[in-house]
């Protein structure tokens, strides 16, 4: 039932352009070079310190390594960090990493 929903939601953004990452509540992340990013649509923050951002996703992880990483801002669904990042990895559950 569940993949029938996801597909019914896929085809309804297709229909009537709507952003995908809104209507299949997928994460949508904004880097400004090497030294902003803001991830929407996380599921809470797993581990934090200055060299790593380690997020929940629906679907697995969203890790965000670096240097001197700071959290300016941290809402329900929203999390602003600063710092020199130099990384940015997608861990889907179900795959080795």
């Amino acid at each position: 039932m569940m993949r029938v929903s996801r597909k019914l939601r896929k085809w309804t953004a297709t229909i009537l352009d709507l952003p995908q990452d809104v209507v299949l509540d997928l994460p949508r992340i904004t880097m400004i070079g090497g030294l902003q990013i803001t991830v929407e649509n996380h599921r809470g923050i797993l581990h934090f310190s200055p060299h790593n951002l380690r997020l929940a996703m629906d679907n697995g992880e969203l890790e965000v390594t670096g240097q001197d990483l700071i959290i300016r801002n941290i809402g329900a669904e929203e999390v602003f960090v600063e710092g020199k990042i130099t990384g940015v990895q997608l861990h889907q559950k179900g795959q080795s990493n």
